[in-house]
């Protein structure tokens, strides 16, 4: 499943720390840079300008919601 989402630097952290509730993997991405996205120095390390594409391999209601506050048009 994927989401495009606009995220900024000051949500990052909560943004990792929702993930990370996730017991699967979650990976954040832009044209061809993929990180983790349970990982605080990965996520800060990306371009905030960016529309990022958010990868779960898996399905968890909670954090789909949470996502939905990021979400941008595609």
């Amino acid at each position: 499943m994927q989401h495009k989402i606009k995220l900024r630097p000051d949500e990052v952290k909560d943004f990792v720390l929702a993930a990370t509730k996730c017991i699967f993997d979650v990976d954040i991405s832009y044209n061809s840079f993929v990180v983790d996205a349970k990982s605080l120095i990965g996520v800060l390390g990306l371009n905030f300008n960016q529309v990022l594409t958010v990868s779960c391999n898996g399905y968890d209601a909670d954090f789909d919601k949470y996502l939905q506050k990021f979400a941008v048009a595609s």
